[in-house]
């Protein structure tokens, strides 16, 4: 299934049925009163959040979205049909936008939750309800109230424990297929991930945590550069962050804080979630190079950096225990 972030949809909710002008008529009742029913409401638009979605593919092949009409009124005081409503499935981590004013509607992050997107319009009264002493015989009923329509931009931030940050090439790819079972594509030149990936890190029968690569950034990624604003906001679901160094680079201090500096621009608050630092792709490096390097981030991280391999998976049981209670330490505090 292809993944697919960003979606742009329009929604009408049904009008309300109109009302009806009737009068009772029977056999020994030849001038009986008004008996004109309401009409039905027509249906909402809502959307719900589902377990087990985690793309918007399915709105890219259809946009339009219109809830249907209610019924009219009947005769005998016999109320129109409400329609049902119409309720939009969208996965975990879905932000809907007003796209003419940009508001915020909801945020959409448990399965189950839903939310109203445009309320359907109310029926219209029969005629029965303008009896009065002065007009016996009202010839007149509502008609239904009106659909509201809008275009909505639905904006799908990946829920995650653990985000795999980084310049592209950085081998976060590797370290996601070394530690689980999902099978990104993994070559030799920047960008090869362009879409972010989910797996599920298994580290005994009890034990396990979701860990996301999200594709390489580069400078000015806050601006939207090699879509970056948009990687930035699948890492701001994120409890904690895994910041991935090549080792390889001669650069690998000023490539860290290339990222740090992105991450600050785009939000504070993703600066300041949890970190750990990776040195990887340790494998092809001598003890002393790896040493060194190991030393520089520490300082400008100001905290530990642990060497690992994707290839070798030197390191990397050390690492996802480290992750494993960063998650859960966090996911405590979410609580």
């Amino acid at each position: 299934m292809r993944f697919l972030d960003q979606a742009k949809i329009h929604i009408a909710s049904g009008a309300g049925g109109a009302g009806c002008v009737s009068f009772r008529r029977e056999k020994f009742i030849p001038m009986g009163g008004p008996d004109g029913g309401d009409g039905g409401r027509g249906g909402s638009v809502w959307a719900e959040c589902a377990a087990g979605l985690n793309t918007l593919i399915d709105y890219r092949y259809q946009q339009h979205f219109k809830a249907r009409n209610g019924q009219p009124g009947m005769g005998r005081q016999r109320s129109g049909a409400s329609s049902p409503d119409l309720v939009l499935k969208l996965p975990p981590g879905t932000e809907i936008l007003d796209e003419t004013s940009g508001e915020v509607l909801g945020d959409l992050t448990q399965p189950g939750q839903r939310l109203l997107l445009a309320k359907g319009g109310d029926g219209g009264r029969g005629n029965v309800h303008f009896k009065s002493s002065t007009n016996q015989a009202p010839r007149r009923a509502d008609p239904g109230w009106p659909g509201a329509e809008r275009t909505l931009r639905l904006k799908l931030k990946l829920i995650a424990d653990i985000g795999l940050i980084g310049l592209p090439n950085a081998g976060k790819s590797t370290l996601l297929a070394a530690v689980s079972a999902a099978k990104p594509k993994i070559a030799d030149y920047p960008f090869t991930t362009l879409h972010p990936q989910l797996g599920i890190v298994r580290l005994d029968a009890e034990r396990e945590f979701v860990l996301a690569d999200l594709p390489g950034l580069i400078e000015g990624a806050h601006e939207g550069r090699g879509l970056g604003d948009r990687f930035l906001g699948h890492a701001e679901r994120c409890r904690a962050l895994l910041h991935v160094v090549d080792g390889t680079e001669a650069a690998a201090v000023r490539n860290y804080r290339a990222v740090r500096k992105e991450l600050e621009a785009y939000d504070p608050a993703l600066a300041a979630k949890p970190e750990i630092v990776a040195l990887n792709k340790t494998d092809a490096l001598t003890k002393p190079v790896v040493a060194r390097k190991l030393a520089a981030l520490k300082r400008a991280a100001k905290c530990e950096a642990m060497a690992v391999s994707g290839v070798s998976r030197a390191g990397l049981d050390r690492l996802l225990d480290r992750l494993h209670r960063l998650a859960r330490a966090q996911e405590g505090e979410d609580g």
